[in-house]
């Protein structure tokens, strides 16, 4: 296998881009150990000199449009952010609170004037910015923000103001230290009546680093992880700023105080303006997978050069990655790694071809959900896969000279920001029940009897564990491919999908069923869908998990024939390994016989030692810069 090959494959079409990032990163040797070495102050004022440097790069500017000085590429400037996540995360999560979120906010929900004003600026860092939508008391639950921006006609301005201990700001970037500027998420009073929440553009720092009077900054302390990144405070007291600070593009105030907006439902509207900031989470997603491949090609390549014990009588010992349970341990997780790249890379296809179509409201709420199942899954796999990885490097993996303790403490937090995973598995699953309901409403009544018929058959089916009886038979008395090879049927894309499927649709009927029941049985519908909560996010999860599964399959089917056997491995490394995580359901829903399930098992273990002895090459293919991977721990000459 060619590495050089497997490289440009997954780099894709954007691999001018992620090439300027790894250069930088080349280049800067010491971005990988910043969080190690400097004080706080040191290490956020470094960051900020090396946001620049990427400014300067071109790097924001790929994603905004040419008039202002951009490229009109988002596909390029995600895959460049993602690339951040190979050296400093705090760069990366400044970067993406600058480029993404700041000058995002002005972009999508701002109009030409806004754009005109700040735009250029931002995207070259001359406008140093913040986004303040997090709430100390609200967290998560931006429609009911307590920050209000009411309207005084007699001067026409906004006055921004936090009423109460629980509406201040929290944990926003750029704010303790750097930010001039906030994109304000606040309740819209005009007139006396409330419109719900917009964005307005709210000075909060002189050009000395002073607050601006009625504005109070606080620093939030010393975090976990990431903190070269400035997060802070923020209270207003009666702050006023101009009307035309409102980022108007879907709803506007005229002198005279009248609110228009094009979309009269205030829910839609407020989830309009939401769902153009979908690139956050599509960003964060992809630096988390990133992460995991610092982490894999850190333990990887330790692995294959690290001996520990060895044979009875022999004076040799055995290297790490030869032992079946190391391999069990880092293997599966680099197979996922790779199907988390490729689902992240149809993501990214996807966020570029909405929003450079504009494309319709259906679109755009499709993409919401496929940004967070992808970003939950792949921020979750972050936080496993660094844990594994620190594990299995023993002590050595604890120093944090080898960079996976900072990893660590520095990706946590993705699991809860740009959103709290469960809560976007929430969403998915929602996503889900709509378009379930919206389908079982255009049956016809004949068709309406079919669907509940077969509902019941399935549940029969199941009650009498036939399908256990099927699955036993199939076992005992193989087609003519499994006389050949036992594990055929077990490899077949068809066969992996197709459990996918079934779980994903079993758990979205149970969860309708429910839903149903409770509603007929004339419960709160609130009180209803608590409890069936759990029930929904593992549908959510169950959607995910096919997702990334049928996007690893496309990837295989479209590789180049020299890399395509390896690819194939991995993906089968990575189907079966997601069956046997699951075989405990499939086994009560007798989808797998006892013994079907033992041979997934041994399967995943051949498909293991299948994979082992090209294991470095398959992580080199990442494409990690050397500066960031290696490490003390690992010997160079034994990767090269």
């Amino acid at each position: 296998m060619s590495t050089s090959g497997m490289q440009e494959y997954l780099d894709g079409p954007h691999k001018a881009a992620r090439d300027v990032v790894r250069a930088r990163l080349a280049a800067h040797g010491e971005m990988a150990d910043l969080a190690v070495r400097l004080p706080r102050d040191e290490y956020r004022d470094k960051v900020l000199e090396l946001l620049l440097e990427s400014a300067a790069d071109g790097l924001p500017a790929r994603g905004y449009p040419k008039e202002y000085g951009g490229e009109g590429d988002l596909g390029g400037f995600i895959a460049g952010f993602e690339t951040l996540a190979f050296g400093d995360l705090s760069l990366m999560v400044k970067a993406g609170v600058q480029f993404g979120l700041f000058a995002g906010a002005i972009l999508h929900l701002g109009t030409e004037r806004h754009h005109e004003r700040y735009l250029a600026d931002a995207v070259s860092g001359r406008l140093l910015g913040c986004f303040a939508m997090t709430e100390t008391g609200h967290g998560s639950n931006v429609q009911a923000l307590g920050t209000t921006a009411t309207y005084d006609e007699a001067t026409g301005e906004f006055v921004v103001h936090t009423p109460t201990k629980e509406a201040r700001k929290d944990y926003i970037g750029n704010a303790a230290r750097h930010g001039r500027m906030a994109a304000v998420f606040a309740q819209l009073v005009v007139g006396g009546e409330s419109h719900g929440v917009h964005c307005l553009l709210v000075p909060i720092r002189a050009a000395d680093g002073t607050a601006l009077p009625g504005v109070t900054l606080s620093d939030c302390g010393p975090k976990l992880g990431l903190n070269g990144v400035d997060n802070g405070r923020i209270v207003f007291d009666q702050v006023r700023v101009p009307r035309d600070a409102l980022l108007d593009r879907y709803a506007q105030v005229d002198a005279d105080g009248n609110y228009t907006s094009a979309i009269e439902n205030p829910d839609r509207r407020f989830f309009t303006m939401l769902g153009t900031l979908v690139q956050g989470r599509v960003s964060v997603g992809g630096a988390a997978i990133n992460a995991s491949k610092v982490a894999l090609t850190i333990a990887i390549r330790y692995g294959a050069q690290r001996r520990q014990f060895g044979a009875p009588g022999s004076a040799e010992e055995a290297v790490l990655l030869d032992y079946r349970m190391h391999q069990r341990r880092l293997l599966p997780l680099l197979a996922r790694t790779y199907a988390l790249h490729f689902a992240q890379a149809e993501l990214v296809d996807e966020f570029a071809r909405v929003f450079n179509d504009d494309r319709d409201e259906h679109d755009r709420r499709a993409l919401e959900a496929q940004a967070a199942g992808t970003k939950a899954l792949g921020t979750w796999h972050a936080t496993e896969t660094i844990q594994m990885c620190r594990e299995a490097c023993g002590g050595a993996g604890y120093l944090a000279e080898n960079r996976l303790a900072t990893l660590k403490a520095d990706t946590d937090v993705f699991t809860t920001f740009e959103g709290d995973n469960t809560v976007l598995l929430q969403l998915v699953a929602k996503g889900l029940l709509t378009d379930y309901r919206e389908s079982f409403g255009k049956l016809d009544p004949l068709g309406t009897a079919r669907f509940i018929a077969a509902q019941a058959v399935e549940i029969a089916v199941e009650k009498a564990a036939l399908r256990a009886v099927i699955e036993r038979l199939r076992d005992v008395v193989p087609n003519r491919n499994d006389a050949a090879d036992p594990d055929a049927g077990l490899r077949d894309d068809a066969y992996h999908s197709g459990l996918l499927r079934f779980r994903e649709e079993h758990m979205l009927s149970g969860v309708a069923r429910r839903l149903k029941a409770g509603i007929d049985a004339g419960d709160e519908p609130f009180e209803v869908f608590n409890r069936c909560q759990d029930h929904v996010i593992a549908a959510g999860r169950a959607h995910v998990d096919r997702v990334v599964l049928e996007a690893f399959q496309a990837a295989v089917q479209q590789a180049p024939e020299e890399i395509r056997p390896r690819l194939q491995d991995l993906y089968d490394l990575h189907a079966l390994a997601t069956i046997e995580a699951e075989r405990a359901w499939y086994l009560e829903h007798g989808r797998l016989s006892p013994g079907r399930s033992k041979a997934i098992t041994a399967l995943v273990n051949e498909l293991c030692a299948v994979v082992r002895p090209v294991a470095v090459e398959l992580v080199d293919a990442f494409g990690v810069p050397g500066s960031a991977v290696e490490v003390p721990m690992v010997v160079p000459s034994q990767h090269e």
